[in-house]
This record gives C-alpha cells, sequence and structure tokens, in this order.
C-alpha cells in the first residue's frame, strides 16, 4: 500500500469575510480554479464538475460583495461542467458556487492575493474522477464540424482556453515536458499529467502481450506517489511519464475481462457510466479514449467522439462507428471494449487498488461488467447504436455520419502517409526493415512510426462497413426511422445516394515530386485490393495510395520497397483480405 502522508498539500483559503462557512459539497461535485494560486490581475479559471446533477447555474461573489456577470461555457452529462474566466481578479475574498435544479451542488471560497492555493483534492474520489473527466472532455471540444488531426499532444497542452490545467504552478513548466504519447501511451499520459497537476498517485503495470489462445497478463502495480508530495517540478514529471511509457504497450488495456490484476476494468455499455476518459480496447491492439459525446437532436445524429494516438506521435479525432472502433467476439487473446481506469482507493493512510469484486457492488464512476464479452459484434455494435441514436437513425443522416467519419479516417491516412515521405526526402537512400509475420503489426522504430498495416487494416473494414449499410437497414430495420418506406425501399435509396456522393467525393495527397493528385471516393473504394499491400513506407506514395502501373498517376512514382519485402506482404495480403489479424 501507498503512505498518503502528506497528500494534502494544497491549502484551503479562507473563509469568505461577511459570510457563512461553505456547506459541503454534494458527493461527486466540486469546484476548481487555475492557476493553483490565484494572482490579482491574472486571469482566473474557473472550472465547476458535477457527476451526478446538471449544473444550473454557477455565481461569483467578488470581494465587494457584487456578483459578477459570467458567460458560462457548458459541457457534458454525466459528468456535467460549467466553465468560467475572470479576467482580471481583484485582490481579496471570492466565493464561488454552483447549484442544480434541487439546490446547491458545491462551494469554494478562495483568496486572490498571489500567495495562498485554492483547495486541492487530496485523494481519487468521485469528484476528482469527474474533474479528470470534464478536463478531457474540455481538451478535445473542438468544433464538431472540424477535422481534428494534431502532429502531436503538444498544441493542445500548451492551448490555455483548452488545457484547464496549463501553467497551474504558475513556472511555465508546460514548457519543459515531452508531449509524444503514441497509441497505448496516450491514457496513460492523459492520467498521469492530470495527477500531477492536482497532486495525486498514478499506478501502472508491465504486462505481456498476449497469445492467440491467451490475453496479456500483468505484474504488480507500480505506483508513483511523487506528485502527492508537493507541487513536482516539471523534471519529476518527465521521469515519472518516461518509465510508464517504457513500461506500457498495447497489451496493457487488452488484458481478459475477469482479470483484476489490470490497469483497468470493463464497464456496462450505459451512457451513464461510459465517460470522457474512458478507454476503448481495440482486439488488434489499438486504444482509444471517449472525448465527448453528443445527443442526438431532431436534425442531427448523436455522436460518440474520441480521441487516439498513432505511432508518429499524432492525435486525431474519430467518432464512434464499426470502421473505427473494432471489436470481435473470436479473438481469445484479447478482452476488448470499453474499460475505465482501475480506481486508487485512499484507506486512512495508504492506498489499495481494488479487484473487480468490489468495483461489481461500487466504483468511483462505473461498476465492474464483463457484459461486453458476451456479444456478438452484430449486438455490441446494434446496442452501442441505441445509446448513440435513442430515437432511432434517420438513413439519411446515418449514412451522411458514416461517410464523414470515413472522410475522417481517411484525411488521417494522407497526414500518415505523408509523414512517411517527409522522413524519405530526409534520408532519400534508406531502407526502412520490415518485420516478419504478424510483427509488422506492433513493433519499434521507423516502421512502427511510418509503416500502416493497423490503419489500413481499420480503413479496409471501414470501406466494407459503409459498403454495408443499405443492407444492414434491411436487417436490423428498428434502428432506423424509415417514414413510411419499406426497408427495400429505403435500401434502394441509400444505394442510389452512396453512388452520388463517391463519385463527387474526393481526397488529396501529393505525389513523389510534390505535385497534388485528386483520388475520389469511387476510385479508393476501387482500390481495396492494392489496399492490401499498401502499407510499407519503403513503397512510393503513389503505391501506397494503390495508382497502377502504366498510368498519369503512377508516372511520378521513384521508390520501391524491396523484393523480398514486396513477397511477404503478399503472403500477408489475406490477413487484410479477411480483415483479421493474424495470431502473434
Amino acid at each position: 500500500m501507498l503512505s498518503l502522508a502528506g497528500m494534502f498539500w494544497g491549502a484551503a483559503a479562507g473563509q469568505v469575510s461577511g459570510l457563512p462557512p461553505c456547506e459541503s459539497a454534494v458527493s461527486g461535485a466540486s469546484i476548481r480554479v487555475s492557476p493553483r494560486v490565484p494572482v490579482p490581475g491574472e486571469p482566473l479559471k474557473i472550472l465547476a464538475v458535477s457527476a451526478d446533477a446538471p449544473i444550473r447555474n454557477l455565481s461569483v461573489r467578488a470581494p465587494d460583495g457584487t456578483s459578477l456577470p459570467l458567460e458560462p461555457e457548458r459541457r457534458g452529462g454525466p459528468p456535467w461542467s460549467l466553465a468560467v474566466e475572470i479576467g482580471r481578479p481583484a485582490r481579496g475574498g471570492y466565493r464561488v458556487e454552483a447549484r442544480g435544479a434541487e439546490g446547491a451542488l458545491a462551494c469554494l471560497d478562495l483568496s486572490v492575493d498571489g500567495g495562498t492555493a485554492a483547495g486541492l483534492p487530496g485523494r481519487w474520489d468521485r469528484a476528482a474522477e469527474a474533474f479528470f473527466s470534464a478536463w478531457v472532455e474540455t481538451l478535445f471540444d473542438y468544433p464538431l464540424e472540424e477535422s481534428v488531426n494534431l502532429p502531436s499532444l503538444k498544441p493542445v497542452l500548451t492551448d490555455p482556453s483548452r488545457n484547464f490545467l496549463y501553467d497551474y504552478f504558475g513556472a511555465g513548466e508546460d514548457r519543459r515536458i515531452p508531449s509524444d504519447p503514441d497509441c497505448a501511451d496516450l491514457p496513460y499520459y492523459l492520467r498521469a499529467y492530470f495527477a500531477w497537476k492536482i497532486g495525486l498517485p498514478v499506478a501502472y503495470r508491465g504486462c505481456s502481450r498476449g497469445s492467440a489462445s491467451q490475453p496479456p497478463r500483468c505484474g504488480a502495480a507500480n505506483v508513483a506517489d511523487a506528485f502527492a508530495r508537493g507541487p513536482a517540478p516539471a523534471g519529476v514529471f518527465t521521469g515519472v511519464i518516461r518509465k510508464v511509457m517504457d513500461t506500457v504497450h498495447s497489451g496493457s488495456a487488452r488484458t481478459g475481462l475477469r482479470d483484476s490484476a489490470t490497469d483497468f476494468y470493463p464497464v456496462p455499455l450505459k451512457r451513464e457510466y461510459l465517460w470522457p476518459g474512458t478507454v476503448y480496447a481495440d482486439p488488434y491492439g489499438h486504444v482509444l479514449m471517449i472525448a465527448k459525446w453528443v445527443p442526438q437532436s431532431m436534425d442531427r445524429n448523436g455522436m460518440l467522439l474520441a480521441v487516439d494516438a498513432q505511432p508518429d506521435n499524432s492525435i486525431s479525432r474519430k467518432r464512434f462507428w464499426e470502421g473505427t472502433f473494432l471489436f470481435a467476439d473470436d479473438v481469445r487473446g484479447a478482452g476488448p471494449g470499453f474499460k475505465a481506469f482501475r480506481p486508487l482507493v485512499s484507506a486512512s493512510a495508504a492506498v489499495r487498488i481494488p479487484g473487480n469484486g468490489e468495483l461489481a457492488g461500487s466504483a468511483l464512476t462505473a461498476p465492474f461488467s464483463a457484459e461486453q464479452g458476451e456479444l456478438t459484434p452484430e449486438d455490441f455494435y446494434a446496442e452501442m447504436g441505441r445509446l448513440i441514436n435513442p430515437q432511432g437513425l434517420d438513413p439519411q443522416q446515418a449514412y451522411e455520419a458514416m461517410f464523414e467519419a470515413l472522410m475522417e479516417q481517411l484525411e488521417t491516412r494522407v497526414a500518415s502517409v505523408e509523414n512517411g515521405e517527409a522522413y524519405f526526402r530526409k534520408n532519400p537512400r534508406a531502407v526502412i526493415a520490415m518485420p516478419s509475420g504478424s510483427a509488422v503489426f506492433e513493433t519499434i522504430g521507423p516502421w512502427e512510426d511510418y509503416s500502416t498495416p493497423s490503419r489500413d487494416m481499420r480503413l479496409i473494414i471501414a470501406l466494407n462497413v459503409m459498403s454495408q449499410l443499405p443492407d444492414q437497414v434491411v436487417r436490423y430495420p428498428e434502428l432506423f426511422v424509415l417514414h413510411g418506406q419499406s426497408p427495400s425501399e429505403v435500401k434502394a435509396w441509400l444505394e442510389r445516394l452512396d453512388s452520388e456522393r463517391l463519385r463527387d467525393a474526393h481526397i488529396v495527397y501529393r505525389r513523389s515530386d510534390g505535385s497534388p493528385w485528386r483520388l475520389s471516393l469511387a476510385e479508393v473504394f476501387a482500390r481495396r485490393k492494392a489496399l492490401e499491400v499498401a502499407y510499407n513506407p519503403n513503397d512510393c506514395v503513389e503505391v501506397r495510395w494503390g495508382a497502377e502501373r502504366g498510368t498519369e498517376e503512377y508516372s511520378t512514382c521513384s521508390r520501391h520497397a524491396p523484393a523480398d519485402q514486396a513477397a511477404r506482404m503478399e503472403q500477408y495480403r489475406a490477413w487484410f483480405r479477411e480483415a483479421k489479424r493474424p495470431p502473434r
């Protein structure tokens, strides 16, 4: 067990003069401010969070007794959050109150004096978990119509309008830390960064990668408590996160659903438990993190948005659909599905990590449930469809949402392939070694950074899923709002719409000579066979987009994978055609 000595390093500000003491916050509700030590005349951010009830309003009483006019930003539900910023706070005592439909949810008295730290949580309780969830949602809350593809996590973490905890210590600490997590690292990085700023411990385990018949297994938990001893400098965070990222990998999230010696545990497929910050473990090794729920409305389908990282450290936002959230019930070596971080529970002077049995009855955010392991892929996607669009799907809206998700996926691939081209422009004589067998999906070095086998398999699956949408209306009519038409009539209409959209939509990539080439979505669909062997960065960009020899598009190609690599790719083609990763 971890000692909690020194964990309460955030001294709470005193009572505001002339007012009775703040009432205790409702469980799961809290108010936080940033920076940790509010400074007169410097911007002060306030974030109110509630796990169990919507926040109706937030009030701020200034030192002179007046109520400040506020224009809050509202997000989420659950957890619900409400954020405001005071541009130039005056010196003195402030009271901040958050209220719901049935009264007060949370209250905070703080001193803006440049020397007194605002109150901070001393443990991973329900309010801290809700705060983490709201912080993740705010980080990636870009406009819905915007395609989010970032070169790394740095642009998000160094944006004060997104990162509530930016420069939280007032020491310029965010300019001196690494921000390069890959796919498996991203959830751990965000969890550790949050814990660093707030002063909480984090835990992580070394795990195996599993096999065709056995899921990954993990060792004892490593508990890092350096952040809980007081505001830690950037060097301490760097040391901790490097150890974490050197230890965890794709197997860390794919542990068996009933295994208790894990960093994550599976949760029920219910909206009230799938908070931003919840992880999705792809059975083949990819990891995503929920970033936002968008409710269904009269003129828009609901959406579940997630973020993920790639081996080249790029970050992108994706919407839930079968092309990005892969689910399989025939992969015995993995425990796929939605999972929450296993909590660190404070008990007197120590921290312990509860097992599944304890979490089945009580948990900070969601109970343990292995129900996802009992679902077929068809049942899983149908259940998620009902959560995201409880009023049923308008067929055209369903098509448009799937179409936009596919375009996002293609734009992400454009950037990934271009990253490989940039590498070869700097290293024109290089030949990247290609691993053998299933290791093409999991390795290190330039192959991991610039090859795209996992992404291409997901793209092929996405193309197949979109092709099957008209048939889905006939197979699962109960998921759709058919407006008085028969399923077969709607299917025929969708097929006509699909033909038009595939002809008109396009992407643009840069050929080997730098010239742009426009590729229609219909051409992408026609090149599915070529995309089965298009993941090797040693091939020119034209080959990687399926161009045929002898065409104008192909004429600028000037680089080819070695013959032995090409031969092995042909051997592995069946994996991509059948869209199933091979056993390790």
